[in-house]
């Protein structure tokens, strides 16, 4: 019987050890989409205890509590740090065969070298000799980068940010590469009358701009997106339940802009064809600058709105959504294709009802002109756990080329989520030596070295021009 989580986890036959532990472990981590707090970076800050780096702002654990019959206030509420990681503790048994239980695990083991079940029973010891690392030089936010051999960081910021930090890390020096990425999603959400008049105001005084039109608004946002830039922003993203490519007019999108300027609600058509402008706008720049633009597509956010009122947005209420994403996906690329104005593209699926269509629609616009311009993102959100990394390269591989595959990012609020790229590693190098031992492909270790060391790191560097 196999030690869990042992060297050879989920490494299954010799082939696979050979590729992980001589090529995929060594190579270092791009995470290109994450959502990390820059300021916790720039201000090189150590965690008081386990606690404050695990629990707080994880609401893949906060689900699982919940689930386990936890009260909220040892979730978000008002215990103490100590009993919110007992109340995890006691949880994390119950969390067999989630990916929660070996990621727990492995990170135990990887930044504190703890090779202890986390249960009610080691939690008083393991809390303890975490917490006592944590607050060490050796374990701040910087060297927690550096330990998991971490070259290239994107957080996920608005455009009104002032990125103060991200230039404080700059002049630190810093040896890391800490981007910011575009991520402008306030800017369209015309289904909150209050909410985006609230927002024109704050671009309006970060921008120094008088918003009183639709085109000031686009200049103020325009001023932003070169600001990003220089920045060292190369990276736009934007979180959407589906694509919006309707047919709309200036005319109409400027009368849209005004309505709700004046405090009126939308109809549905205004905001699909805002909303559709606004995303075509935004690829337009995101062109210009050749930057890359991330789509994260089919979240049903925010769904229990008693618990949205109550703690706010991003606190786990959100699921899987079911929206048709196929026509106006096409749409959307093939309108941009027309001019020549498609830039390089990653899109992402949390429905694994949509994988063959990503995989299938990426080759649509694919047009030789970068190899992998358009890319089929890694397993994301409810899907980045073994199974669901093995449906995405499966797909890919079918459909596609996952030899030019950008690879894994974590999407994560926690610094201590990076063995996350490891675990996806394991599984594709898994992949890989199981069909070489089986005659399924050929016993070329050198040329499947390069495809993983390539998956791994060197095709997200390509790719982003790192």
């Amino acid at each position: 019987m196999k030690k869990f989580v042992g060297k050879n986890f989920l490494l299954q036959n010799a082939t696979a050890k050979r590729l992980y532990h001589d090529h995929a472990k060594q190579m270092p981590v791009i995470d290109y989409h994450c959502h990390l707090p820059p300021d916790q970076i720039a201000n090189d800050i150590n965690f008081e205890n386990i606690t404050q780096a695990w629990l707080y702002g994880d609401h893949y654990k906060w689900r699982a509590m919940r689930t386990n019959g936890i009260d909220e206030s040892y979730i978000t509420g008002d215990k103490t740090d100590y009993e919110k990681f007992e109340k995890w503790a006691e949880t994390v048994p119950y969390t067999l065969r989630n990916p929660l239980y070996h990621w727990t695990h492995l990170e135990l083991q990887r930044y504190f070298d703890i090779d202890e079940i986390l249960n009610a029973d080691s939690a008083k010891k393991i809390y303890a000799e975490c917490s006592s690392k944590l607050q060490t030089k050796e374990y701040s936010i910087r060297n927690l980068l550096r330990k998991m051999n971490v070259k290239v960081v994107c957080t996920t910021d608005d455009p009104t940010d002032s990125l103060a930090h991200h230039q404080k890390i700059k002049d630190d020096g810093f040896e890391i590469k800490i981007f910011p990425a575009f991520r402008p999603d306030n800017a369209m959400n015309v289904d909150d009358v209050a909410g985006f008049n609230n927002y024109v105001e704050k671009l309006q005084a970060v921008s120094n701009t008088n918003i009183n039109s639709f085109e000031s608004f686009l200049d103020a946002l325009k001023q932003r997106h070169d600001f990003f830039a220089s920045m060292g922003c190369t990276v736009s993203d934007h979180g959407l339940e589906h694509f919006f490519a309707e047919d709309y007019t200036d005319a109409e999108v400027v009368a849209a802009f005004h309505k709700i300027r004046n405090g009126r609600e939308l109809t549905l058509e205004e905001r699909g064809k805002f909303k559709s402008a606004m995303l075509h706008i935004f690829a337009i720049w995101d062109w210009e600058k050749g930057w890359v633009q991330q789509y994260h597509l089919g979240a049903l956010r925010n769904n229990n709105t008693r618990m949205l009122d109550k703690l706010g947005a991003d606190t786990g209420w959100d699921s899987i959504g079911d929206f048709h994403q196929g026509k106006s996906l096409a749409k959307f690329l093939g309108r941009l294709d027309s001019t020549n104005q498609l830039t390089k593209t990653i899109l992402y699926n949390v429905n694994p009802a949509d994988n063959e269509l990503m995989a299938t629609m990426i080759s649509n616009f694919n047009d030789g002109s970068v190899a992998g311009k358009v890319q089929w993102g890694s397993a994301w959100w409810f899907l980045d756990q073994k199974e669901g990394m093995t449906k995405q390269i499966n797909t890919l591989s079918n459909m596609g080329l996952l030899s030019r595959f950008t690879g894994m990012l974590t999407d994560s609020r926690s610094f201590l989520s990076f063995p996350r790229h490891e675990y996806f590693r394991r599984i594709l190098c898994n992949l890989f030596g199981e069909e070489i031992e089986k005659g399924e492909l050929p016993n070329d270790i050198k040329w499947t070295a390069k495809v993983i060391e390539d998956i791994c790191y060197n095709n997200a560097k390509n790719y982003f021009g790192w």
